[in-house]
């Protein structure tokens, strides 16, 4: 796993016991492994679709690479298909603070191709992440690893989201409730830590079927 620093002390997530759940250290990893492979073979033809037409009309630099911070406050770097152009720099607007989540999925945002809002739309952007799954620095499932600069800014007890793995999704991504501010929604996040186990993550998995089949964007 590549670690770019640390944010805050590493931790894991531990049961009424005080110790790691068996769920945690045997089970979960290796659903995560097999269901990420599995989806990337049956993905295969949307990723390479995918590729070439971002490779037709943005050029170079497929992939959009982004710091995020992990499990026990580690930072790494996600992956995405790129959505926006090159110079989205010059259409700056402020996305970030606690409303970031929120207005960062603003549908209007100029700074999208419209390939990229095709891409967000339906979520095909988030795909690459399953190499992140696979490089052991996220789970199919659990709180979505947030930037830095936002985490520099958590209260103590939003911390304890990094006591386990970020995820592709998890209960903010299927929540009617998922345009709340960080500050708001953050509970959810938190709610997951102290539930996570087998049947909460089977459930989420299958909650984000129909959130994905309504064009619902992450």
């Amino acid at each position: 796993m590549a670690t770019l620093g640390i944010l805050t002390p590493p931790r894991v997530h531990e049961d009424a016991r005080g110790r790691t759940s068996s769920y945690e250290h045997w089970v979960k990893p290796t659903i995560d492994v097999v269901g990420a492979a599995a989806l990337l073979l049956v993905c295969l033809p949307v990723l390479l679709a995918v590729v070439v037409a971002i490779r037709i009309t943005l050029g170079r630099g497929v992939l959009y690479r982004q710091e995020r911070v992990g499990l026990g406050g580690r930072r790494f770097v996600i992956y995405k298909f790129r959505t926006m152009g090159h110079d989205r720099r010059r259409n700056n607007m402020a996305f970030v603070g606690e409303n970031r989540r929120r207005t960062h999925k603003d549908p209007n945002d100029p700074r999208h191709t419209t390939l990229g809002r095709v891409l967000r739309k339906t979520s095909v952007d988030e795909l690459p992440q399953l190499f992140n799954v696979l490089r052991g620095d996220m789970s199919l499932v659990g709180p979505r690893p947030e930037l830095p600069a936002v985490v520099a800014e958590y209260l103590p007890v939003h911390h304890r989201r990094h006591v386990v793995k970020p995820g592709i999704t998890g209960s903010w991504q299927v929540s009617p409730y998922r345009d709340q501010p960080i500050t708001q929604a953050i509970g959810l996040d938190l709610a997951y830590v102290d539930s996570v186990g087998f049947a909460t993550d089977c459930r989420l998995l299958c909650k984000t079927i129909p959130a994905v089949l309504s064009r619902r964007s992450f």
